[in-house]
């Protein structure tokens, strides 16, 4: 036999991948669309230096300069006023909620203190639950009470111009005021490892019996679709409570994570975040013919996840499209819920805005996956 390298061999290996390939479209549409995803995700949705953070500012003292500052503030180009609350305790709700990044409160008599000299103080309070999305707008701070008011300090005041400002800036960081990176990545891992894992198990459990032809069986059996669903499920969610106590456990007891929060409120968003990528596991199932597809499109849905929700970079730096698309995701509500149950101390009515787009999810998927196993049947 020639060992010779013969250009119509290869060429016949060749063709019989290409004929496999396009057999296995799954497999091909995954190996073009996962680098797609992450070319478009990576160019143009991850923004390190967010712009625009939702502030609210609470003003006691309606002055030219409480307005100069105001203006100022959205000037800079990362403040971005969204409220204008009439109380602290509106205020106090709208950043444990998470819809705004900073309070802003401009304290009574702030244009008579400054006009008299007394370097009056207004304070910047900061959800600092994630460092990194706030730090380049702390540092734009500094420059404010530089130059925020030198168009109106003009004439008899224009001495006030000179250093250290006209005005102070009182920085306060909430829930976080060291700046500690594992206070926000450890409850957020959270999230992460039980997204790839509950999903991955679950397409992997019933495409498993696929292949090794006990599906044949389990279909035999007078056993509905929806019984068989949440008899997929019910296992899962055992093993994922597992993994949740042994997270939290490492959170405080290496990591030094508060738990300000009550763990029975984040017991229970757990399920439904659970039970959402449980379903999202089973629908995949439906669709994978074997256990490699079922790991594809796993990674499928898991990068936009991690990409989206605002893990890996800050949430509010990407750009509208993006934060569309990561409101879609369970994985971006439950990183809000875990943190704010944890670092906020955060209750359930705190909660409840980020648990219903949850609830929202799981609904849709199982009644896609109902749809697909139904299908599957014929």
């Amino acid at each position: 036999m020639s060992e010779r390298f013969a250009w119509h061999r290869f060429l016949a290996v060749v063709t019989k991948e290409f004929i496999q390939m396009r057999r296995d479209r799954l497999t091909f549409a995954m190996m073009v669309g996962i680098p797609m995803i992450q070319l478009v995700l990576f160019g143009f949705a991850i923004n390190s230096d967010p712009k625009n953070l939702p502030t609210a500012v609470l003003v006691s003292d309606h002055s030219e300069f409480s307005r100069s500052f105001v203006r100022s503030l959205e000037n800079s180009g990362y403040f971005k006023v969204t409220a204008q609350p009439h109380s602290e305790a509106e205020a106090e709700r709208l950043i444990a909620e998470g819809d705004v990044q900073f309070v802003v409160s401009i304290p009574e008599n702030f244009a008579r203190k400054l006009v008299r000299g007394e370097h009056p103080a207004i304070l910047v309070e900061a959800d600092a639950t994630d460092p990194t999305a706030v730090g380049n707008a702390v540092g734009a701070l500094s420059q404010l009470a530089q130059t925020a008011l030198n168009r109106d300090l003009q004439g008899a005041l224009q001495p006030l111009q000179g250093a250290p400002g006209p005005f102070e800036v009182q920085l306060h960081r909430r829930y976080n005021p060291e700046g500690i990176t594992q206070y926000n990545i450890v409850p957020g891992l959270m999230g992460v490892i039980l997204t790839m894992t509950m999903i991955m198990q679950t397409g992997l459990a019933m495409t498993r019996e696929r292949e090794r032809g006990t599906m044949e069986n389990l279909l035999a059996t007078p056993v509905r679709p929806f019984e068989v669903m949440a008899g997929k499920i019910v296992p899962y969610i055992m093993v994922g409570y597992v993994q949740v106590t042994l997270i939290l456990l490492a959170a405080r007891l290496i990591f030094g994570v508060p738990i300000l929060g009550s763990v029975v409120l984040l017991y229970t968003v757990v399920l439904a975040f659970i039970a959402a990528n449980l379903a999202v596991g089973l629908m995949f199932s439906t669709v994978a013919k074997n256990q490699m597809q079922a790991m594809q499109m796993t990674f499928f849905f898991f990068l936009p996840s991690l990409l989206l929700s605002g893990f890996m970079f800050p949430f509010r730096g990407m750009p509208e499209w993006a934060q569309n698309v990561g409101s879609l995701l369970p994985l971006t509500h439950f990183l809000r819920m875990v943190r704010g149950i944890l670092l906020k101390g955060n209750g359930l009515l705190e909660t409840l805005p980020h648990l219903w787009p949850i609830g929202l999810f799981l609904l849709t998927v199982v009644a896609i996956g109902l749809k697909r196993y139904r299908k599957t049947l014929d």
